[in-house]
Order: structure tokens, then sequence, then C-alpha cells
């Protein structure tokens, strides 16, 4: 049994270790949006190569996680998050130094796989060095600094586009990576799972990154209308059937089909691809939104996102809460109304936008919809299925959410008729951006319907997650399960 306990010095130090690594992954994912324009004017780059800078990593880290969180049940999860800690910071290394879109894109896919070892790693080694007395402890110091991290990103995003340069939003990376790679080779214990047997699911692995990059490409190239976008698109439905077929038919699968008999399971993950698709899309238009057409700085622009997650830090746990008490329903129907209502509100966000009267508030109710539905969203994946697979229910929506803002990135501009230079020009963006708000709601909207109608409360005997802070949409699972070495 795990016998670390907070209070000692070891115990410390492993909270260090993994908010530092969990930091790395949710820094990079929050401050590469505000620093696109200026990313696009440095390298000349078009409006698909911004896509491919979000979706590149993007592709890699929602392919491989589950596959990631495996390695480390087998070889050992210390070893697995180091791993990821290097690549993460290596590729991170070479981000820094690209001189062309291709080498950003190249280094963004490299980056995703490290985040794939290290995201997962982060509180599976929380949940096999701590004593269970503290774990829940632990959990919610390893989210709350995690959320923080997550809510200066954007601040420290645009203040490095504005001074150093935006080379150094991922050079950021490499300290960090310095200062955790030998603490947690020197204090972190080694961990593994001995339940884990079988051969890796390193084909059903393949084939979901390979449909996941093969359909992104086809939506994002979709404006040229040419024979290979055509032809990727059949070959990613392709993938993504011989995938379900793979994982139907193999005796170990990464994902268990089976798991998606709970009804509830199922809906709450529906629920997810509707809010986390149009969080995607929403985030990655209005960093551009407030820069390119209502003519805000980078640290503007950065500074002006921060109170969505200020919101969830203070009150996310109240929420999940109060969802214990009245159910899930209720907040997982209202709370993408609230959002579907807030990107409406952002259709006032315009040229020559006033922060106080025109972005605030759009901000602040779309700050309340997350708090009142993430939180909930979280508890009810953990609650829909077994204690044993809970671990694997949390990977699965991470995925899902991930997959989700993934597809969105890449189909928004296309279905709200951005062209490749549209960043460019202040009009043709903002008249796009009018578009494709209105989309994004109609999706949350769709979400809401689908709470409403299918999820309903867990039973009274179902695991509760140990902590139900959650301080950033793309924040790793709170729970991983309580596996131990």
């Amino acid at each position: 049994m795990p016998d670390v306990r907070m209070a000692s010095p070891q115990g410390k130090w492993i909270l260090l270790t993994t908010v530092l690594g969990s930091s790395m992954a949710l820094l990079d994912s929050t401050v590469v949006n505000v620093a696109l324009p200026t990313i696009g004017r440095d390298l000349d780059a078009s409006l698909a190569a911004l896509q491919w800078t979000v979706n590149a990593y993007m592709v890699t880290l929602a392919g491989l996680i589950l596959l990631g969180g495996s390695l480390g049940d087998r070889y050992g999860r210390r070893k697995i998050f180091v791993l990821g800690v290097v690549w993460f910071a290596a590729a991170s290394l070479l981000c820094g130094l690209a001189p062309t879109p291709g080498v950003l894109i190249a280094a963004r896919a490299l980056q995703g796989i490290g985040g794939a070892l290290l995201t997962p790693g982060s509180l599976a080694l929380i949940q096999a060095s701590f004593h269970p007395d503290d774990r829940g402890r632990a959990i919610g110091l390893w989210s709350g600094f995690g959320g923080i991290g997550a809510a200066v990103g954007p601040f420290v995003g645009g203040w490095l586009v504005a001074g150093p340069g935006w080379r150094w939003v991922f050079l950021l990376n490499v300290p960090l990576a310095l200062l955790c790679a030998p603490v947690a080779l020197r204090h972190v214990p080694e961990s593994s799972d001995a339940r884990v047997h079988g051969r890796f699911d390193a084909l059903g692995a393949a084939l979901g990154a390979l449909s996941l990059a093969l359909v992104t490409y086809a939506l994002i190239e979709a404006r040229g209308g040419s024979p290979a976008v055509a032809l990727a698109a059949v070959a990613g439905l392709l993938a993504a059937g011989a995938f379900v077929y793979v994982e139907k038919r193999r005796p170990d699968p990464m994902l268990p089909l089976d798991i998606f008999a709970s009804r509830q399971f199922t809906a709450v993950n529906l629920v997810t691809l509707c809010v986390y698709a149009a969080f995607g899309g929403f985030f990655f238009l209005t960093a551009l939104q407030l820069q390119v057409v209502a003519g805000y700085s980078p640290l503007q622009a950065g500074v002006s996102l921060l109170p969505t997650t200020a919101l969830m830090l203070l009150f996310s746990a109240r929420s999940g809460a109060l969802a214990d008490r009245i159910g899930p329903r209720l907040p997982l129907t209202l709370g993408p109304l609230l959002c579907a209502a807030a990107m409406l509100l952002m259709l006032r966000v315009g040229p020559d936008a006033n922060y106080a009267t025109d972005v605030l508030p759009a901000l602040l109710v779309m700050g309340t919809g997350m708090v009142t539905l993430v939180a909930p969203l979280t508890a009810s994946v953990l609650a829909s299925v077994d204690t044993a697979r809970a671990g694997l229910a949390s990977g699965i929506n991470n995925a899902a959410a991930r997959a989700a803002g993934l597809i969105a990135v890449a189909a928004l501009p296309l279905l709200a008729g951005m062209g490749p230079e549209a960043y460019r020009s202040a009009a043709a963006f903002d008249a796009a951006f009018r578009r494709a708000m209105p989309i994004c709601a109609g999706v949350l909207v769709a979400g809401a319907v689908l709470a409403f109608a299918f999820v309903r409360r867990p039973r009274p005997d179902c695991r509760r997650p140990e902590c139900r802070t959650h301080g950033n949409v793309t924040a790793p699972p709170l729970e991983r399960g309580d596996r131990r070495a």
C-alpha cells in the first residue's frame, strides 16, 4: 500500500514534481492560442498552418493518451513520466527554434507524444505514492496548482509574445523540465501495476491517431477541393472503422467497447463531445478575434480570457458538491445553455470593442456556464462505471474532450467560410467569426438536449471522485483509478 504522507519532505517533492509536469502541458495548451497571430506574421503562415499548429499537438495527444497511461502501468509510472517530460522539452525546444511553419507543425506533433506520456503519469504518481488518507488532499492541491497555472497561462503567453517573443512560449518548457526530471528521479518512488498483462494495443493506438490525422487534414484542406482531400476523408473514415473492428476483436483492447454498454457513460461522453467541440472552437477563434479585429495586443488578449478560468477555480468545487445533492442532469443541461448564451454575446465583440461592456459580460457568462457543467461532467463519468474501470472511463472522457476540440478547430473555419488568409483581414475574420459563434452555440444546445434526455442521477453506491476541483478545460483527468503497485 502507498505510504508517503503529505507532510513529509518526500510528499512535498512528489507534489512539486507532478505539478511541474502537468503545468508544462497545461501552460502550452493555454498560451499557444494567444501567440497564433504573431506566429502567423513572423513565419508568413496561412490560416491552415495556424490550425495545424494547434491540431498537430492534439492529434498525437488525443490518439496516444490512453496508450501513455498503459505504458506507465506496465513499465513504471515514474520512468514513463520522466520520459514524457524530457520528450516534451526536446520537442518544445524544436518548436522554439522552428524556422518554417512545416517544422513548427512537425515539432508540435512530437510535443503531443510527450504530452501523452506525461499527462496521465502526473496524476498516476499521486495515486500510486500517497497514503490513502492523504491522497484526496494531494489530488486537490495538484488540481488547484494546475488550475492556477492554467489561469496565468494566457497572461504569461501574452507577456512572452509582447516581450521576448513567441518562441519563448515553447522555450519556457525547457527550464521547467530541467527542474522536474531530476526531482522526479530523486524523490518519486517507482510504481507499476502487477495486474497488467497481455500485449499493448499499439495497432489500435496507431489507427486511432491515423484516423484523427486524416479527418483533420481533410477538414482543414477542404477549401482546395483537391482529390487528395477526398482521399484523406475516405481513408480517415476507413481507419476509424478499422479501429472499431480491432478494438472489438482484441482480447486486451486499448478501448474496450463494452464500456459503452453503460447508457449513462455513453450519454455523458456525447455531451462531452458537444461541449468540448464548442470550447475548442471558441477559445481558438476568440484569441484571434480579440487581436485581429478588436485590436488588442497579445498581452491584453491573454489577460482578457482570465475571468473564465478564475471563476472555475473559485467555484467548481461548490458546483461539484451541488451536483452531488441534486444530480448531474440539471447542471449538464443548464451549463451548456449558459455557454451558448455567452457565445451569442460574443457577437458584440467587433472593431474597437470595449472590454467592460462587450467582452467581459460574455466571458463572465461563459465562466458561469463552465463552472456549472465541468465538475459535474467529470464526476458523472466516474460514477457511470464500476470502480475498477474508473481510470479507464476518465481516460476515455479526457481523450474524447481533446478529440472534440481537435475536430472543432479543423472544421469550424471551414463551416464559417474563413479563407486561407482570413486572419490577416479584420473585416474578413470578423464576418467569419460572426458565423462561427452561432454554430458553436448550436452545438452546445445539442449537448444540453442530450443531457436532459439521457443523463440521470447515479446509483447511491457509485464511486465518487477524490477531487471535484477542475481548473481548466484542458486539464488531465481528475482521477485515473485506485491502482496500487
